[in-house]
Formats: C-alpha cells, structure tokens, sequence
C-alpha cells in the first residue's frame, strides 16, 4: 500500500493513545499511518449527563461520518461507547485484545470501603449502570453528574467535595493516570466490551480489512459480541444500566449479565455457559431469558427516561 492509512480520532488525551497504540501495530505490520484528528459532539458538551442527550453513539457518529465522507480510512474506538449496531456502510474491521474491563473507584480523600458502607457519600458518575449498580449495593449515598473526558473528571474530582468518582480502570491505566489507592469495583458487573477498543472501516474497503485482520484478537471479539448481543437484546444503548461480563476458561465461555431500574432498587441478574464453539448466540439467549423473567417492565421505564 503506497498511501498512509488515515486514522481517525477524537483529540482526548486517551482517545489520542489508543488510536496511536492501532498506528504503531499498523507500523509493525508494514502498513504506514497517520492521525486525523475529529471533534466529536461528547466532547463539545461536557454538561448534559449523556443519558438525556437522546442519541446513541454520541462519541462516535461524528468519526463514523468521516469515515463514510471518506475524512479518515479507519476510526478507533472504545468498544463500549459502540451502538449495539453500526451506522449503514461501517464494519467493525478488528477488536484488540481487551485489557481491564473493572471499574475503579477514585477517591479524594482516602476512605476504607468497610466505612463507606455505613456512611452518607456523594459519588460522582454520568453512567446509569454505575449510578444503578452503586445504589443497589449503597441506597443511602447520593450520586453526582460527571463528564468530561479523564483528566477532566480527575479534575474535578480533585476540586469538589465528592468522596470518590467511578472511572474504567483501562482508561487511567493506558495513560498511566491510575492513583495506586484506586479500589478495584470486581462486585460491578462493566459495561458492554468496556476496556476492548474496535477498529471499523468502510463496507468493502478490502485494502482497510486486509491491513486491520492481522490486529484482531479472535477471544475478545468473541466475548464483546456476545456482551453487545445481550445489550441489544434488551434494546439498551450504551448508556443504559445494562452490565454485561462474557470469559473465556480453557475453552468455556462464561457470562454474566444484569439490567437494574435507574434508581438500583430492581436488579435482574443471569448467568449462564456455553462451549466456545457453541457460545456465539449466548448473549441472545441470555438476553431473551431476561426479558421472559419480566424485563420489560424495566426497559420501559428506560425509555420513558
């Protein structure tokens, strides 16, 4: 390929490092590229809780644009922030192998989690899973709006008089922004595909599906699919109190998924397991069994959000 491959990117400190990390394994596979960089409207808009802003995919329509306007030839993403199903024209081209799917809690102040469990707190989030899941394991903490891309929120946290703010670990992780008092959420169950990053191209863009194949990492693609299957399922966008968690132990893929109210005081939980060759409709099948268990009732008040 005599031309570089153009890869697009939103200009956030984190944003900027993963599509980096996809140019320099374009490199090692002989495949010169260079960053675009493209303003996204969730980055404009750093006050309206994600929720209420009514569209899915607010952080990746406006690269997803470019790449069909022909702006960029490849756009990165983080996995989770993907609708459950991509814009006309758009095909996911590789998954990288995913790093920590856990949400992290960071404090202002250190406070032993044994402590917060009896105490009032003011913890700071914009996702609705984490709001719903942290009210069903603390009912009587009270939950703040946060926005912004990481060092923002950091930010944030550091000026105001919240006690913690939920953040992914692989965020702070891949720009070494972690604090090592950090306390590891494993009871929270993440995000569809939180902590992969997916590379997508245009339809029958043969030469971009060529360069991306040899960066796909087969498990992971697996895993996050059958989690997006579950959220799409039960019709949740990714701001949607849907957790959702597939692995892979010596050749069983095991999933869990939950759906909780907005407030956290109803939860639907589902676990299930399936050998790798048979576990691609899984997330499907998870999700179907939830809505049979009454599931409805929830989502509606979702949509009435």
């Amino acid at each position: 390929m005599s031309e570089r491959i153009r890869v697009g990117t939103r200009s956030s400190q984190l944003a900027t490092w993963q599509a980096t990390h996809v140019q320099s394994l374009l490199q090692h596979h002989h495949f010169e590229a260079e960053l675009t960089y493209i303003k996204s409207e969730g980055d404009i808009d750093l006050k309206t809780p994600l929720y209420e802003m009514g569209v899915q995919g607010i952080f990746t329509r406006t690269l997803d644009a470019a790449l069909l306007n022909s702006r960029i030839d490849i756009a990165v993403h983080s996995m989770k922030d993907v609708p459950t199903r991509l814009p006309e024209g758009i095909v996911q081209a590789a998954v990288l192998p995913r790093a920590s799917f856990l949400d992290i809690l960071v404090q202002r102040e250190t406070i032993p989690l044994e402590l917060l469990k009896t105490m009032p707190a003011l913890i700071a989030t914009s996702s609705t899973r984490r709001k719903a899941q942290w009210l069903h394991r603390f009912p009587h903490h009270t939950i703040d709006n946060l926005r912004g891309n990481v060092n923002s929120r950091l930010q944030k946290l550091a000026d105001s008089q919240w006690q913690g703010a939920i953040f992914a670990a692989a965020g702070l992780d891949r720009i070494g922004l972690r604090p090592e008092a950090a306390i590891s959420l494993d009871w929270m169950l993440p995000a569809p595909a939180q902590g992969a990053i997916v590379v997508v191209c245009r339809e029958g863009d043969a030469a971009m599906l060529d360069a991306c194949r040899p960066l796909n990492h087969a498990a992971t693609a697996l895993c996050t699919a059958i989690e997006k299957d579950f959220l799409r399922t039960l019709r949740g966008g990714c701001t949607a109190p849907i957790g959702a968690l597939a692995e892979i132990k010596e050749d069983i893929v095991y999933f869990k998924g939950n759906l909780l109210s907005p407030d956290g005081r109803e939860i639907m939980e589902i676990e299930r397991s399936a050998p790798i060759a048979e576990a691609a409709g899984l997330g499907n099948l998870c999700g179907q069994a939830i809505l049979e268990g009454g599931a409805l009732r929830i989502i509606d008040q979702l949509h009435k959000i």
